[in-house]
């Protein structure tokens, strides 16, 4: 690691694009008073936010700290720490952090992190990352320097992280992981939290056209208000169920959204498995926002439209808050089933954009294409 000779400790923010590079850019705002802050002894420090796909096409540990390091050596910079929201492995475990003090550089994996509190928690794992590259560290009678272990969010009692196994050959000399159902839970969560599933309801244009379409057509239509008005509640969730899940199903299948191994190990299902759970969530809150969505609209267009008279006249009950609320529910589910059909219309790409695993396709696609050149 470089050392300023006027007290300035410049730090790049090394960020994939997307989620990364909008964290790194919100944080550096306030990191150099922060780092000032808790460093002490009157040292500056002057962050950059640095833009680039530099996981595209590995998850390899050890190719990308080389990376990392070759991108410190192209650059005026005394610490460099990379961010990604890839989800990284090590030896059977989910990185979170790795350093490597003689280089000055560290890579943080914001999956682990959590789906909550992520911009707070990304911060405090940066500043940690950084006064401890910069930090004096502790000279033993023998052997190398002893590195001090990072505190924050990785000293909290409750959270799954702990210091993991590094190899002989690998750059880093501190590293933290999590392992255990609740370690894969934070993991999943960040994924989806990365993912933005939210973005899902406007690339669906087309299928919400033909959902709303579908739910404005059957609102007005006499045998779907003897069917609603005749459905017990466990029924109407069952039809809730089934075309939400109808839903998920036809955009993974259709947009190709599943992720299989490239390889036949354990750990490489595993990850596979990782990244099609996260798409599923992230599918599936994307639809259910819609379908939330639908029976608001189909509750405003039933109140709308509808006459008491003809409804009573039709299905020998009156028309009252009751049956606009059933009505609402049970159109809501005809209405997804259509918007199924209606998502064919829709290119894979604005499908895509939500789901993980097919970012890190992307990646090793621009990695082809970088060979190919």
């Amino acid at each position: 690691m470089r050392v300023s000779s006027q007290d300035v400790t410049v730090v790049a923010l090394l960020a994939d694009p997307d989620t990364p590079t909008e964290i790194a850019q919100r944080m550096a705002e306030t990191l150099p008073d922060r780092l000032a802050d808790r460093s002490g002894q009157g040292r500056r420090f002057d962050v950059e936010v640095v833009s680039e796909p530099f996981t595209a096409g590995t998850e390899d540990l050890s190719t990308l700290m080389d990376r990392i390091v070759d991108r410190a050596s192209q650059g005026n910079w005394d610490i460099i720490v990379a961010l990604t929201d890839l989800p990284l492995h090590s030896h059977g475990r989910k990185l979170v952090v790795d350093l490597s003090h003689e280089h000055g550089v560290a890579l943080l994996s914001l999956p682990p992190l959590g789906g909550f509190r992520l911009q707070t928690r990304a911060r405090q794992a940066v500043e940690e990352a950084v006064l401890s590259l910069t930090g004096p560290q502790a000279t033993g009678a023998e052997g190398p320097p002893e590195i001090q272990s990072l505190r924050g969010p990785f000293a909290a009692r409750l959270a799954p992280i702990h210091p993991g196994q590094i190899g002989e050959e690998e750059i880093a000399d501190l590293r933290y992981v999590v392992s255990g159902p609740r370690g894969y839970l934070r993991v999943l969560l960040g994924m989806v939290r990365a993912n933005r599933p939210w973005r899902l309801v406007p690339g669906l244009s087309k299928a919400l056209a033909a959902a709303l379409a579908t739910g404005a057509v059957a609102t007005v239509n006499s045998t779907i208000w003897n069917l609603a008005t005749y459905l017990s509640t466990p029924r109407l969730v069952i039809a809730t169920v089934g075309s939400v899940a109808l839903m998920i199903g036809w955009l993974i299948v259709d947009a190709n959204l599943w992720h299989t191994a490239d390889e036949v190990s354990p750990e490489a299902r595993k990850r596979a498995t990782l990244y099609n759970t996260s798409t599923i969530v992230t599918v599936g809150i994307g639809v259910i926002v819609c379908y939330v969505g639908l029976m608001v609209i189909n509750l405003v267009w039933a109140l709308f439209i509808l006459n008491d008279r003809v409804f009573a006249s039709t299905t020998r009950t009156p028309l009252h808050g009751t049956e606009y609320w059933t009505l609402s529910w049970f159109v809501a589910s005809v209405a997804t089933v259509g918007g199924a059909l209606g998502s064919g219309l829709e290119s894979d790409e604005a499908i895509r954009a939500a789901a993980y695993s097919k970012r890190e396709q992307e990646r090793r696609s621009l990695l082809q294409d970088d060979h190919g050149d």
